[in-house]
């Protein structure tokens, strides 16, 4: 194909990971495209998604119907001026059956080829196949049933479909005289420079398990080879196929070779998760006979540890040709690693804030909001960052922080000095928001960086406020209820009901994390300490900027904080939120925003 001339592509599977970021690739360099989707709706969430991606001109709606013949287009009249069609269409997804899996991935096939037959012109058919399954012999076509129920048993559904799908595919390509390229790639992880994924099957699953605990042993032998190829690498391959005319016919594997063998790869994400690497490993072969509970592993993903490899060279040349170079891999993977852990792997609720980790003071730190913020806001207990998400909406260039050893940051509360003070000097906060025991570490800071802090605002202050209760004060119970306490039963404890169940999901999920629950009932206890009240309460008093104190009707002050108010005079105001108690963020965010966002020094 001539670089020189204009290249309009159809992309099938455009809403998927790959799909997606196919057409970014695309349209980066100047190629039209027309999105295949089935409504709709999951059109508008595609264009969503590319225009927050910076796409240039969005893709054009093509309205397709895979249970209809022709793919339900009224004419393929439709599609003269393309070019070059992409299939990344098919469902990845285990536990399917055979029925459901030979429809999505081999039937789709043959009516993507049949529609492709009739493009008069079409340049090129690239097909989205797979590492495990490609390389299948077309002449073999059509599959006996004998071969159909043997492979069907021995694979699982997905893997079987996607391998009778590279046969189908390249033997109605052939018979129908379509031009095609296959792209075989390994597991597809995140963008190589963010590790932006928002697919999480397989390994994914497995780093979830890790993080939370849930691995007991490290599977695999030191030749099991499970490789990685990030997104947008894989996206740019395929968009560059078309142009190259020795491509044609032939069958690409793309994979990162440098991927760590299984058990090192979990290692690697594991010591960069700073959680406890499993002690033990268990072989494949064992593996495959243990039962799934005790495993935790899809049985068709267990298939995928082997110790295979694969014929990459021709890819390697191709990318080679073209410029294209993959990210150093163990790097790339911990980016991949800390974005599936900062969207809590598919689970999080909140969208709309930037969501990572970043290291202060060799403290890995979750938080939410962008990089550059004008408020910081620390979080009290036993709650996390993700409580105060719509409170930071409504402040905009606001970061939430969750403490050391809380929420998801690692850590524990003796590295909070050096802690605050490096994640003070990497924003340009003057103001401080604290919260419960977070206005503690907020008063810490101002007291550490009197230069920098000129205003906080102190949320619910335990140290002006009555001691929590006495059974507080044991630890053990504390953590034992807090590792068991459903959303819904710390809802009603904290806020008097259940409404506040959902936002309290995320905090529920942290405190079952090793270590969080106990760290949480120590600092619960160290809140009764009279010695830290009492140095608080002087930091306070000697802080020189202005001050805000919030609390609700139903968690005042304490009678005794009118001499630690007086003392400050007219640098401090208080606001009492009606019906409030000591977590506002979670039954009066807006009303707490708000009254955050206005200054003390209107108010004197």
């Amino acid at each position: 194909m001539n670089s020189g001339q204009a290249r309009h592509a159809l992309v099938f599977g455009a809403t998927g990971f790959v799909g997606r970021h196919l057409i970014l690739a695309l349209d980066a360099v100047g190629v039209s495209v027309l999105a295949a989707c089935r409504t709709e709706i999951s059109y508008q969430k595609m264009t969503d998604w590319l225009t927050a991606h910076g796409c240039r001109t969005l893709p054009k709606l093509v309205s397709v119907d895979f249970d209809a013949p022709g793919l339900g287009l009224s004419s393929p009249a439709q599609l003269t001026e393309v070019s070059e069609i992409y299939n990344c269409a098919g469902a990845y997804r285990f536990g399917m059956s055979e029925h459901e899996a030979r429809k999505a991935n081999v039937d789709s096939v043959r009516a993507i080829v049949a529609l492709a037959s009739e493009v008069a012109g079409l340049r090129r058919l690239v097909l989205l196949s797979g590492y495990r399954t490609g390389g299948q012999d077309p002449a073999q076509v059509p599959w006996s049933p004998e071969r159909i129920r043997h492979t069907y048993r021995a694979l699982g559904a997905y893997e079987a479909s996607k391998a009778e799908s590279d046969a189908v595919f390249q033997s109605e390509a052939d018979r129908l005289g379509v031009p095609w390229s296959i792209v075989n790639p390994s597991s597809v992880s995140g963008v190589g420079a963010t590790g932006e994924s928002d697919q999480y099957l397989g390994l994914a699953d497995s780093f979830h398990q890790l993080w939370n605990g849930g691995m007991a042993a490290l599977p695999g032998s030191k030749d099991t080879f499970v490789p990685v190829v990030p997104v947008d690498y894989l996206a740019r391959f395929m968009s560059l196929l078309p142009l190259d005319p020795t491509t044609q016919g032939r069958a690409y594997w793309i994979l990162d070779e440098a991927t760590p063998a299984l058990p090192e790869l979990f290692r690697v994400v594991a010591q960069h998760y700073r959680v406890k690497v499993p002690a033990i490993g268990i072989p494949v072969g064992l593996l495959k006979l243990l039962p799934r509970a005790l495993t935790k592993a899809d049985p068709e993903t267990i298939g995928f540890m082997s110790t295979d490899r694969y014929p990459t060279a021709s890819a390697q040349e191709f990318a080679a040709r073209h410029g294209l170079t993959l990210p150093e891999s163990v790097p790339a993977i911990q980016r991949w690693a800390d974005h599936l852990a900062a969207h809590r792997f598919g689970e999080a609720t909140t969208t709309s804030l930037p969501r990572r980790f970043s290291e202060y003071a060799g403290v890995r730190t979750f938080r939410l909001g962008p990089d550059h913020a004008s408020t910081v806001v620390l979080p009290g207990l036993p709650v996390n960052a993700e409580t105060w998400a719509a409170v930071a909406e409504t402040l905009e260039q606001t970061i939430v922080a969750d403490l050391p050893g809380l929420g998801m940051s690692d850590g524990d509360s003796r590295v909070w000095p050096d802690w605050l003070d490096h994640l003070l000097s990497s924003s340009e906060s003057h103001h401080v928001v604290g919260h419960s025991i977070g206005a503690a570490a907020a008063v810490e800071a101002a007291g550490r960086n009197p230069g920098r802090v000129r205003q906080l605002t102190l949320v619910s202050p335990f140290f002006l406020q009555r001691p929590a209760p006495m059974h507080t004060r044991i630890s053990f119970l504390t953590e034992f209820v807090l590792r068991r306490m459903s959303s819904e039963a710390l809802s009603r404890q904290l806020t008097g009901g259940e409404a506040g169940a959902p936002a309290l999901r995320t905090s529920v999920t942290d405190l079952r994390r090793a270590g969080t629950a106990g760290r949480t009932a120590r600092l619960l206890r160290a809140t009764t300490e009279r010695q830290w009240r009492t140095r608080l309460i002087r930091q306070l008093t000697e802080f020189g900027g202005s001050v805000h104190l919030i609390v609700g009707s139903e968690d005042p002050l304490a009678p005794w904080a009118s001499e630690v108010i007086e003392a400050l005079g007219e640098r401090v105001r208080t606001t009492t939120i009606d019906g409030a108690g000591h977590h506002p963020q979670l039954t009066h965010p807006t009303h707490l925003a708000h009254t955050i966002q206005t200054s003390p020094a209107t108010h004197r």
